[in-house]
């Protein structure tokens, strides 16, 4: 039986956050302990756990036919591997910082500059981009140290709070990029684990739109009605149901998470009452 061969990251966040978007696309993985490879019980996939540095040199040498992975990542280490969705979790930048005592007026003031950074190719094509020389230190690990101990006089990291570097007495000054988590693909990927891809990205599509939306219900009097249909932005119209009280409705729709208060408000305003709010697990389209 054909298996289509997925990455993840090993340990961390992200290895977290692809296990909750299986286990939401209903793919039980049958995941041991210390494992580095498991097989999901209910969906043709093995499931390989990598370092996530590693991951992108599988998926060009087709050892695994897609990855969840950080945009970052690929941004750096492989450029020539596409991406098939993007995921809206682990999100985060890609940033320069400098020691909070450092004055800071553009991107100019790392001219002659040591950078020191895990993400050599993206530091390097920003500041060739922008005309400026710097001399990079590669650290695989913590840089957020680096200009403590004297060994560069600014850093590149992935910044997500920015709480490690205010911890270390640095300051984010130049974001380079944003990132997420992606779902990319190998270019040697077969014909038939690309159809057990269409339907894992199917599944990843309903779960995405699901937690972008929220399910609304509300009772509105008759004669506010079209006036309240118009503020609801639904999926194609919203659902209008009589009440048992005369003169009233229910009206059910979707709103997208991001406009959610402005509608709310909205509604209130036009005379909505008993707004009820509910997750959607799925949404199939």
């Amino acid at each position: 039986m054909t298996k289509i061969r997925i990455a993840i990251q090993k340990s961390g966040r992200l290895n977290n956050d692809s296990l909750s978007m299986l286990k939401d696309c209903g793919i039980s993985i049958d995941n041991g302990k210390d494992q580095l490879k498991a097989d999901a019980r209910n969906f043709p996939m093995e499931v390989f756990y990598l370092r996530n540095g590693d991951i992108p040199q599988y998926l060009r040498d087709g050892v695994v036919d897609i990855a969840i992975i950080g945009e970052n990542v690929l941004i750096e280490k492989g450029e020539d591997i596409g991406i098939v969705e993007k995921l809206g979790f682990s999100k985060c930048r890609v940033s320069l910082a400098v020691p909070k005592a450092m004055e800071y007026n553009s991107v100019n003031d790392f001219e002659g500059k040591r950078i020191a950074t895990s993400y050599p190719n993206t530091v390097k094509n920003y500041l060739k981009e922008r005309g400026v020389n710097a001399d990079l230190h590669i650290i695989n690990g913590s840089v957020e140290i680096a200009p403590n101990i004297g060994l560069a006089d600014a850093i590149c990291d992935i910044v997500s709070s920015g709480s490690t570097l205010f911890k270390n007495n640095l300051k984010e000054v130049e974001v380079m990029l944003k990132s997420e988590a992606v779902l990319a693909e190998s270019t040697n990927i077969s014909a038939a684990r690309k159809e057990i891809l269409e339907k894992l990205r199917f599944r990843i599509k309903s779960v995405l739109q699901a937690r972008q939306s929220k399910y609304v219900l509300l009772n509105a009097p008759n004669e506010k009605l079209k006036n309240i249909i118009q503020i609801l932005p639904g999926m194609r119209s919203p659902t209008v149901l009589p009440l048992a009280e005369e003169g009233w409705s229910s009206v059910h729709t979707v709103i997208k998470k991001d406009k959610f208060w402005e509608v709310i408000d909205e509604l209130k305003r036009a005379g909505a009452e008993g707004i009820l709010v509910c997750p959607i697990e799925k949404m199939v389209l």
